[in-house]
């Protein structure tokens, strides 16, 4: 019994080895790095050399920083405007989908909706920027065409949350609707002949059967969602944002970034991203109760 259980699992766990081999160097190991956090960092030092114990200076000094209210406020901002943004048009999305009739316009439209999620935000930052140039961009010469001053999206604190919002939707909304578009596939088709027996509109069936038939599963995206929820996305503003909308566009990684890369204080910028690791693990752990709770899903 032993060993038809081992010859026939043995292969399958052995399959599990470079990828938990990854996960261990990738994401185990680098904890260590988690000790910087509480030290004056000095490289030349080494990780584990004789540096300076400060405790949790580093977060007293990041809390005393002006900024860092408002960049905590940016990144919940931009990031609560990305996920309610992203539900919506995907859920709308996939029952528009769900209501095309001939198939193979069905596969194209998808198709064609997919194809960004796979583009880099380096290519779409240089998109973007092109597009809506106040110069040159094709958006601005419509603007002017109107009879409007141009408009410098990228360069104004009022317009450059929505930028990354509209932009971070227009990426991804066909990719995210597949889940969407799935849950619908899953409903029982008796449903709509009999209201289609008893006079229900395409709308009426639409709200009637589609959404509560997906309930479930917007519920737990929703939830889950609350993961993310201080991760506003670093490559795209990171290739978007410039010192003029930091007001608007700064959040905690570009931050992060500034502090530990560019003004080489190594200490604050740990600190900083461990506490944002901590409460995003705290968010995660909560969202997958609620999820196990509202929507009965479990991991295992």
């Amino acid at each position: 019994m032993f060993k038809s259980f081992v010859k026939r699992e043995a292969p399958l766990h052995l399959m599990l080895i470079p990828g938990l081999a990854l996960v261990v160097i990738f994401s185990y190991l680098p904890m260590a790095g988690i000790v910087i956090a509480f030290q004056d960092f000095i490289p030349a030092k080494g990780l584990f050399g004789n540096q300076k114990w400060v405790g949790i200076e580093n977060f007293i000094y990041v809390a005393d920083l002006p900024s860092t209210m408002k960049v905590v406020m940016n990144t919940l901002q931009i990031a609560i405007m990305k996920i309610v943004s992203n539900l919506l048009v995907q859920i709308a999305v996939a029952l528009i989908l769900n209501e095309l009739l001939f198939a193979r316009f069905k596969k194209f439209v998808q198709t064609i909706i997919y194809m960004p999620h796979f583009l880099s935000w380096i290519i779409i930052s240089g998109m973007l920027v092109d597009i809506l140039s106040p110069s040159g961009g094709i958006v601005n010469r419509l603007i002017v065409a109107l009879g409007f001053e141009p408009i410098f999206f990228l360069g104004s604190n009022a317009w450059f949350p929505y930028i990354l919002v509209l932009s971070e939707v227009w990426k991804g909304f066909g990719f995210g609707s597949i889940i969407f578009l799935a849950a619908i596939t899953g409903i029982d088709p008796q449903l709509y002949e009999a209201a289609r027996v008893d006079g229900a509109s395409r709308l009426r069936q639409i709200w009637h059967i589609t959404l509560p038939g997906i309930r479930m599963i917007i519920v737990l995206m929703c939830v889950l969602s609350l993961g993310s929820i201080l991760n506003a996305g670093f490559d795209q503003v990171f290739n978007l944002y410039s010192p003029i909308v930091y007001d608007s566009g700064d959040i905690i990684d570009t931050m992060v970034y500034r502090m530990g890369v560019l003004d080489a204080q190594f200490g604050v910028a740990t600190a900083v991203g461990l506490f944002q690791s901590l409460v995003s693990f705290i968010l995660i752990s909560i969202a997958y109760y609620l999820a196990y709770r509202l929507a009965d899903y479990r991991i295992f």
